[in-house]
Parts: structure tokens; C-alpha cells; sequence
């Protein structure tokens, strides 16, 4: 079975790829991203296609991120193989970011990580009343890629430095407050959305035309706590505003940061801030690389996704264990230039 499909809906105007690994959640491997690459290259010189759809088979998600074992192991044999993939799949977000023909992703379900990267780039994103939508990194020891960092650095006031610290999900709601998606539809209407936009010549206003108000963004009503919690400048003080504010969501916010990884959370606040002052996707995700290729230096990354992902115990034994054990000189270290690998795409 092919872990992507890719084809010609109708009479050849759109280009449908279809994300088919269902029973993981349609998680990402290296030959995937090759194929899509591929697919999207020719259609650029393909005069009959008008705009692509990006769709996930199967009724769990759209892409719940790369395939968390398969890294595992591989980061265990060396790494040079996951190096491989962050390179590919990086450019493959800056090539969706810049698609010439309309790019209309379909977030419907379970979409982080990964998912996110070949989504929320896109020309016309869609989120459903299924839609979970996160950046949820710092939680198996790594931090937000794939242009993640962009989006949360954009994200209204400090809401994207709670998502990014504390891994937690959005709803339909506020995935549009945060700017991850543009137009809600709800899933009972996909099929009929597909069928129109293999027909249309405005993929962009098919989709607004069947496009609904989205339900409640539930972080909208939190935005007080938040901006003032998560304005601090060190991790350590966020930690200490969120725990002194008084408000129930913030207590538990900051016993979500303490969980994560020590080392993950610290790199993360300082990539956030940093990309703030980064004018394009390119300068983010040549960023991102250096700080994705450093974490496979240390030890969280390998420890987060056992306990997340192969053991599940759910109990990381971080190194540091403590965010006064990680030193700026650690930090720093994440944003070093890497001789002889950078991903210059900026």
C-alpha cells in the first residue's frame, strides 16, 4: 500500500495528494516527503493543473507528525538519517509556503507536528469540528519546527508562547484565533468541498463558499493571564507568574511546562522570541534546522519519545532534570551554526 497517494481528480485540475497511512496516523516517513516533493514539482510545470489538495486517509487526522519510531531508532543508529529528513522535510515546507497554484489543506482531525508543516504553510488552510491542532515538541524533548516556531511567534499577544512551552492542543476555535487555519467547514461537508474544488476555477472562494462560523475559540478569554504570565523573559519567571496568578488554567499550565523537557522549554522561549525578528518562513526554518540537528546531540529527544511513544510510561527522565540545571551556555548551543550543514534556504 502506498504511504501517499497522489493523482489527478477530475479532469485533471487538481492535484489530490492523500496522506495513507491510517492506522498511524498518517505519521511521516522520509519516502513520504520524497513523494509529495516529487508530486508537487511536476504539477508545477503541469499547465492542467489549476490548485493541489492535501487530504489524510482514514477519519483520526489529517497527520499527527513524523513516524516517532522510526526516529527513535534511527537517532539511536547515529542520526545522519534523521538529519537527512529534517533537511527534506524543511524545504518541502518552504516549497508549500510559496506553491505558485493554489494549496488547500484539509486539517481535519488529528494534526501536529508535521502535519502542521505541510498545512498551515499553505495557500487556504481548513480546520473541522474534529480539528486538534498542536505543536506539541517540548513534550518528547524536542522543539517547534517545520515553521511551527513562525506561527506560534506570530500567534496573537503570548498565545503562541503557551502552546509552544506547554505542548497543549487547539480546538477549531482557536487554531483560527492563532492563525494555524483560515476557514471552518465542518466534515460532513468535506466530500462535497472535494468534489467542488476538482470542478473550480476559484479554489479559494469554493472553499469560503462552504466555509461555516467556527465554534468558540476557548483561549480568546484567556488571553489576560496568558500575555501577562508569558511576557516574562526567562521560563523560570513564567513558571512563577503562572503559579502566583491565582487562576486554576494558569496553575495547570505551569505544571504542563515542569513536565516537558527543562532543556526543550528554555531553547523553545528564546526560538519564539528570535523568530519575532526573522522576516521570513526561510530565515525560521534555517533556524529550526540547527536547533532540530542539536537535539539529536543530547539525550531528551531519545528519552521524550520513549516515554511518550515506546514505553509509554509517560515518565521522561530529562537531562537536566531542572530548568536551573539548563545553563544560557546550553541554550546557545541550539543556535550555534553547524559547519558544513546548514539548511540556507534564507
Amino acid at each position: 500500500m502506498a504511504e501517499v497517494r497522489t493523482a489527478l481528480d477530475g479532469d485533471g485540475g487538481l492535484g489530490r495528494i492523500v496522506l495513507n497511512r491510517p492506522r498511524a496516523l498518517n505519521s511521516l516517513t522520509h519516502g513520504m516527503i520524497t513523494t509529495i516533493r516529487a508530486a508537487l514539482d511536476d504539477w508545477i510545470a503541469d499547465d492542467r493543473v489549476r490548485a493541489v489538495v492535501l487530504t489524510g486517509a482514514g477519519e483520526r487526522g489529517l497527520c499527527a507528525g513524523a513516524d516517532l519510531r522510526a526516529m527513535h531508532d534511527e537517532v539511536r543508529a547515529g542520526g545522519a538519517g534523521t538529519r537527512a529528513f529534517f533537511r527534506d522535510e524543511y524545504r518541502l515546507n518552504a516549497l508549500i509556503a510559496r506553491y505558485p497554484k493554489p494549496f488547500v489543506a484539509l486539517m481535519d482531525g488529528i494534526t501536529m507536528g508535521g502535519g502542521i508543516g505541510l498545512s498551515a504553510h499553505s495557500a487556504v488552510r481548513i480546520v473541522t469540528e474534529r480539528s486538534t491542532i498542536a505543536m506539541p515538541e517540548t513534550r518528547i524533548g524536542l522543539v517547534p519546527d517545520v515553521g511551527g516556531s513562525r506561527l506560534l511567534a506570530h500567534a496573537p499577544g503570548e498565545l503562541g508562547t503557551h502552546l509552544g512551552l506547554t505542548s497543549a492542543s487547539m480546538g477549531p476555535g482557536d487554531a483560527l484565533l492563532c492563525g494555524f487555519a483560515d476557514h471552518f467547514v465542518p466534515s460532513e461537508r468535506a466530500p462535497e468541498l472535494l468534489d467542488a474544488l476538482a470542478r473550480s476555477s476559484d479554489p479559494a472562494a469554493t472553499v469560503a463558499a462552504h466555509a461555516e462560523p467556527a465554534p468558540l475559540a476557548e483561549l480568546a478569554g484567556q488571553r489576560d493571564w496568558i500575555d501577562a504570565c508569558y511576557a516574562a523573559d526567562t521560563v523560570e519567571e513564567i513558571v512563577e507568574r503562572l503559579l502566583n496568578s491565582g487562576v486554576p488554567e494558569a496553575k495547570e499550565s505551569a505544571e504542563l511546562v515542569l513536565g516537558n523537557s527543562p532543556t526543550a522549554v528554555k531553547v523553545t522561549l528564546a526560538a519564539l522570541r528570535r523568530a519575532r525578528a526573522l522576516t521570513t518562513l526561510e530565515a525560521v526554518l534555517d533556524q529550526e534546522y540547527r536547533i532540530s540537528c542539536a537535539a539529536l546531540d543530547g539525550r531528551d529527544l531519545i528519552e521524550g519519545i520513549r516515554a511518550q511513544v515506546i514505553d509509554k510510561d509517560r515518565s521522561p527522565q530529562w537531562s537536566p532534570r531542572t530548568l536551573s540545571d539548563v545553563t544560557a551556555a546550553d541554550v546557545a548551543r541550539f543556535f550555534a551554526p553547524r559547519e558544513g550543514d546548514e539548511l540556507g534556504l534564507a
